[in-house]
């Protein structure tokens, strides 16, 4: 039975902004609300990863190698001044009339799941914060774990959407302005640099 104290946990977690939410939100503003469900996805799949290095022990390994943490960093970190740079120079990305009938899901998915997959710190969230709910007498630990990670995916993948739902609505009602895009294109690089920033200066 999955525990209230799992579900609240997980909610708090997932509902607090972070690289994968700013993309989504970016990405419903922008290309409108299909484009942001297939962010959402994308997303939520670069967690798996991470879930799998934690069932597998390679968490451990990872927090005891620096050097193996170090370069996952870099590469997370240049990831996100790249999508900061693409962010800023693409003046047409919030245009109003901008078409989904050029929306390739394929790119848009591997783009998210890079946005998480490069993120070193989601494997060692994962390492600390699943096994908390796994009774050191459960007879089947794996099994659970299981469980654990598909409820959180299935809560990130929900919330995500609605994010990008709630873009998308804003993005009918007020994309029309010129200044709105240009601050908004802006607003979002800045915020991609930011946590590029952070997460550069983070340790583990």
């Amino acid at each position: 039975m999955i525990s209230f104290e799992f579900l609240l946990t997980s909610a708090v977690v997932v509902i607090t902004p972070g690289a994968g939410v700013l993309f989504t939100v970016s990405t419903g503003l922008s290309q409108g609300r299909l484009a942001s469900v297939w962010a959402a996805l994308g997303c939520t799949l670069g967690t798996v990863p991470h879930m799998a290095a934690t069932a597998l022990g390679l968490a451990a390994v990872m927090h005891a190698g620096a050097l193996a943490f170090q370069v996952l960093k870099l590469a997370g970190v240049a990831y996100l001044l790249y999508l900061a740079v693409m962010t800023w120079r693409d003046r047409s990305a919030f245009a109003a009339g901008a078409s989904a009938a050029s929306l390739a899901p394929l790119p848009l998915v591997g783009k998210a799941v890079l946005l998480n997959l490069l993120n070193p710190k989601l494997t060692l969230f994962f390492m600390a914060f699943l096994p908390q709910f796994i009774a050191p007498t459960d007879p089947t630990p794996m099994l659970r774990f299981g469980v654990l990670s598909l409820v959180f995916m299935g809560m990130t993948l929900g919330v995500f959407v609605l994010y990008g739902v709630l873009a998308h609505a804003f993005r009918q009602k007020v994309m029309g302005s010129k200044t709105i895009q240009n601050t908004l294109r802006r607003g979002f690089a800045g915020a991609f640099a930011a946590m590029a920033g952070k997460l550069a200066l983070s340790e583990r």
